[in-house]
């Protein structure tokens, strides 16, 4: 019984540790990468190192920015810290799974 009453205050503040920082943390992970596989062509984003650009191209774990006219930067997809603002063609995609997804309920 002893033993209990030493490990149960180590038990609650593992629990709190977990609670307060690790669930935030995996939960901005999950949704980072919920982000990052629905960029699209046309998108605007911002990179971790604070470039804007707008997204001409994808493949794979790669993705192509234009920054200015003529100038085109590449990126791997982990580089992308945000979207701005997404493309009329992801948002209409959007819309359009919501509309399904409606139907369905």
């Amino acid at each position: 019984m002893e033993y209990l009453y030493a490990i149960l205050p180590w038990v609650l503040i593992f629990g709190i540790f977990w609670f307060f920082l690790i669930r935030p943390q995996q939960k901005q992970k999950k949704e980072h990468q919920n982000m990052l596989d629905n960029l699209s062509v046309g998108d605007k984003i911002v990179t971790i190192g604070g470039i804007k650009g707008k997204i001409i191209k994808l493949k794979d774990n790669n993705i192509r920015i234009r920054v200015s006219s003529n100038v085109d930067i590449d990126f791997v997809k982990s580089a992308i810290s945000r979207v701005e603002e997404k493309s009329d063609s992801s948002n209409k995609k959007l819309e359009n799974n919501e509309e399904t997804e409606t139907e369905k309920k």
